[in-house]
């Protein structure tokens, strides 16, 4: 059974001391909460958030991460610093690194095998633009990315992997994909995953959906069969709000 995912991106959003107030405040409001709980603040306040969260059931991960390990690659965040402080989880190839930074399906790939080589928990973005939706090459897309993102990994603890499905499209905008869109999207994705990773594998992989994602529209979303749960954008920010996703 799959356990679901809620997962708050901050994205470039609170300093340490406004994230430590985050989490101060979110932590009684998630304590019985049925999902699985994540918060990724941004680097500098990963260690406050860390501490803060000791002793409750919200985990923490990084927004990104370098593939190598150690080395002159001036402002870039090793999977190993992430490992040392006991961070668990990761998103990787995110639309936003994608569009703004150039990061490509094999660049991110690196990024997985590092990450799962490292003990991290990956969550791997994958989604189309509104572009390529309008072209109706949604599938194609997708469907590159998953199977270059997840290449050549069976070395390593598959079962760590979560995929996000975010249409870029739908990234604070406010327009969200249809809960029969995203779950027939998703559902396209576990195809995909029985391709690359195999059946079982593909089963047990929690997709998340990711775009606009709300207290007023987690239910519906979560009520379809192949959504396990959320990737949070802005409503993460803002304690009482992410509260309501959380526990939906």
């Amino acid at each position: 059974m799959r356990v679901p995912l809620i997962a708050g991106n901050w994205k470039m959003n609170k300093t340490p001391k406004e994230a430590l107030e985050l989490v101060n405040a979110l932590k009684p409001l998630v304590q019985n909460a049925a999902a699985e709980v994540v918060v990724c603040p941004t680097f500098v306040a990963l260690s406050d958030v860390l501490k803060a969260a000791e002793g409750s059931n919200i985990k923490v991960g990084a927004q990104n991460m370098y593939h190598q390990d150690s080395g002159a690659y001036t402002g870039e965040i090793s999977p190993v610093f992430l490992k040392a402080m006991n961070v668990e989880f990761v998103i990787l190839g995110h639309s936003e690194r994608r569009q703004y930074f150039l990061e490509s399906n094999e660049e991110i790939n690196k990024k997985v095998a590092s990450a799962l080589k490292h003990g991290l928990k990956p969550i791997l973005c994958v989604g189309e633009t509104l572009e390529e939706r309008e072209k109706g090459i949604t599938f194609d897309v997708i469907g590159e990315q998953v199977k270059k993102c997840l290449a050549d990994l069976q070395q390593y603890n598959l079962e760590d992997v979560v995929v996000a499905y975010e249409p870029v499209w739908a990234i604070g905008t406010g327009r969200t994909a249809t809960k029969e869109d995203a779950n027939e999207v998703i559902g396209f994705i576990r195809q995909q995953l029985k391709e690359v990773l195999g059946e079982k594998l593909s089963v047990n992989t929690r997709i998340l959906y990711g775009g606009s994602v709300k207290s007023s529209n987690i239910r519906e979303l979560m009520e379809m069969p192949e959504i396990d749960g959320a990737l949070v954008g802005g409503a993460s920010l803002d304690a009482a709000e992410f509260a309501k996703i959380a526990i939906y």
